[in-house]
Parts: structure tokens; sequence; C-alpha cells
């Protein structure tokens, strides 16, 4: 393990929590969209999208091997990565009646996204935490290295 294994780790979550707010961001720009993509020859309103995150070391298991010593490890991660972003395709659109939009059906009700603002400020709450807590972990590391090249001196 080198001395910059501790900052690619951190910096790796930090990239992982700014997609995740770059995604958020996205779902609150759409919250009005009635256009999103077209299926099946009709618009569709905008899916609300979710990022989903994974460990960059893969499978638990050898990670309990590592933690446990059977492979000589440590038990130290190598970050997270993001493993993908997800269509909310289980949430279904909110139906708002407007016979005036232009794209209301026959009985006036327009599907708009599936978007929660409130459910997005509050993800969006969590991945700040999350970021600021790594960009504090990120300076820990990086105070330690410095006290560690005093010593040096």
């Amino acid at each position: 393990m080198s001395i910059f294994h501790s900052l690619n780790t951190s910096a790796s979550a930090l990239t992982a929590q700014r997609l995740r707010m770059d995604v958020i961001s996205s779902n609150m720009a759409n919250v009005e969209t009635t256009r999103g993509k077209m299926v099946d020859g009709e618009w569709q309103p905008y899916r609300r999208k979710t990022v989903s995150f994974q460990p960059r070391e893969g499978q638990f298991s050898s990670m309990l091997h590592a933690a446990m010593g059977s492979q000589g490890k440590g038990g130290t991660g190598n970050g997270v990565k993001v493993s993908s972003i997800l269509e909310d395709s289980e949430t279904p659109f909110k139906l708002v009646y407007d016979p005036s939009h232009p794209d209301a059906n026959d009985e006036g009700y327009v599907q708009m996204p599936n978007v929660d603002p409130l459910r997005e400020m509050i993800d969006l709450m969590s991945a700040t935490r999350s970021y600021e807590a790594n960009i504090t972990v990120l300076n820990a590391n990086k105070a330690m290295l410095m006290k560690a090249l005093e010593i040096g001196k």
C-alpha cells in the first residue's frame, strides 16, 4: 500500500459524489419536462435518474479475507466507483389536470415527471454531506503526510 492510497480512496469518493450531485441537478432541472424521450412513437415525460455505487475492490468476500489476513492485503479498500446511472421506472408519473397544456390527453391530464423536488433536495443534502466528509478525510491525510515530511527535517 502506498502513502497515497488514502488520498486516492478519498478522491474516488469525491468523484462519485460529484457525479451524484450532477445527476440530482439534472433531475431538478427537468422537474417540469413533459417530453423526455420518445417511446413507441409517443413522448414520455422525463424519468428520474439515480446513481448506484460499488466498491472498486469488487467482492465482499475478498475484502473479508483481506481483513482477516488470509491474503495479506491488510483489509483496506480501494475506494468507490459509479456502477450505473439508472432511470426510476417504478415510480409512476404524476397526472396533473391542465387541458390547455399541449401534451394533455383527451381527458385534459398531463403526465409530469416522477421527480419529487423534496426527495431530490434530501438526496442533494446527503451527497453534499458525504462530499464534505471526504474533504475532511482528505485534509486530515494531507496534514499527516505533511507532519511525516517534517520528521525528516
